[in-house]
């Protein structure tokens, strides 16, 4: 359980990281919800976390800008008095083939997804060691493992993200924190809602329990990860995919 720990979760708002706020408190945490756009459905995350009875603030932030994300993390110090666990789980996606990206298109999602996640750690690192105490979850993909067609921006961006993982997990696992990442795979979002019965169909025939996961799936991992079950595991990729990947 997670008794009064503090946690910061980025891209709060919907989908995977909307599940992962929802389930930190249902554990006992206590939430920062940071988003980039969608106001009313972070203070929907919000009320659903203060009915529980946990403290939960929201917080406006493009990661990807360093000095923003410095900001964030210390106005969430100040409100919340300390912090136990980081989730790192904002991201986008501006699919396309390599030879009609566009160079904004890359860099966008590189800057967002994985120098987003770099500022965050940056910004809490001395916290945490100071502490001698904390876990940092990074939401990674299978395609960080695997690649992608028509996502290598995504999937470059989600496998340095497991790159920045192990590093950090090298550098702070011995003032007692932990840095794993979760790889989320075929997950029903918002994001793959807009796909055709045609993309589901073929992405699930690639699935051996033939089906897509929840957001409540990879929460529940994520809750495992930033727990003291997990205390000795660090440097980790947790697959959450039904074997997609494997």
């Amino acid at each position: 359980m997670l008794q009064e720990k503090n946690a910061l979760v980025t891209g709060a708002s919907r989908g995977i990281g909307r599940a992962i706020a929802l389930e930190l408190a249902r554990q006992g945490a206590n939430v920062a919800i940071v988003y980039a756009g969608n106001e009313q459905k972070a203070k929907e995350v919000q009320e659903e976390i203060q009915a529980m009875g946990r403290k939960a603030e929201i917080y406006r932030c493009n990661v990807a800008d360093f000095e923003a994300a410095k900001g964030l993390v210390d106005q969430v110090l100040e409100d919340f008095g300390g912090l136990d666990i980081l989730v790192n789980n904002a991201g986008i996606v501006k699919d396309g083939m390599v030879l009609s990206m566009k160079e904004e298109d890359f860099d966008q999602v590189v800057d967002i997804n994985l120098k987003g996640a770099f500022n965050l750690i940056k910004h809490t690192y001395s916290h945490f060691m100071r502490k001698r105490a904390g876990r940092i979850v990074n939401i990674t993909s299978v395609v960080g493992l695997n690649g992608n067609a028509g996502q290598a921006n995504y999937s470059s961006s989600k496998a340095g993200l497991i790159g920045l993982t192990k590093s950090v997990a090298k550098e702070l696992g011995a003032r007692g924190v932990t840095c794993n990442a979760v790889a989320p795979g075929y997950i029903n979002t918002e994001m793959t809602e807009v796909l055709s019965d045609k993309v589901k169909d073929a992405m699930k025939t690639l699935i051996p329990m033939r089906k897509p996961g929840e957001p409540e799936d990879v929460a529940k991992a994520v809750a495992f990860l930033a727990s003291d079950s997990a205390r000795y595991i660090t440097g980790e990729v947790l697959r959450v995919d039904g074997g997609m990947a494997m």
